[in-house]
């Protein structure tokens, strides 16, 4: 089974236009299992089957913005819990709630 990552990035989201060429690149990857689009905090949070350092230079690409990677998590779908794989925001603090909404949308995939 592959392994399921769930990641945090800050991408500038100025107006309504940049948030459906988020929207629209995200839906284009197949290998993701959910997306959050926080517009006002300018975060993207993303949760699937990726290579996260990849897939933040994918969507970087296909939206033509610098992206910055905040936080990586691994999905440790035997406990159930998340497990912090680093990052600039990874010292905590804030946010629980996120991970939460991100591993309850992970296990909702299993098969």
């Amino acid at each position: 089974m592959p392994q399921i990552y769930c990641m945090v990035m800050r991408i500038n989201i100025d107006c309504g236009g940049c948030y459906q060429k988020i929207r629209r690149a995200l839906m284009k990857m197949q290998e993701l299992e959910s997306h959050l689009i926080e517009r006002k905090q300018g975060r993207v949070s993303v949760c699937g089957a990726i290579d996260p350092k990849a897939a933040a230079i994918e969507i970087g690409k296909l939206i033509n913005r610098r992206v910055e990677i905040l936080e990586i998590k691994e999905v440790d779908f035997g406990a159930g819990e998340l497990r912090d794989d680093g990052g600039a925001g990874s010292s905590g603090g804030g946010g629980g709630g996120q991970k939460t909404l991100m591993a309850t949308a992970a296990r909702e995939k299993m098969p």
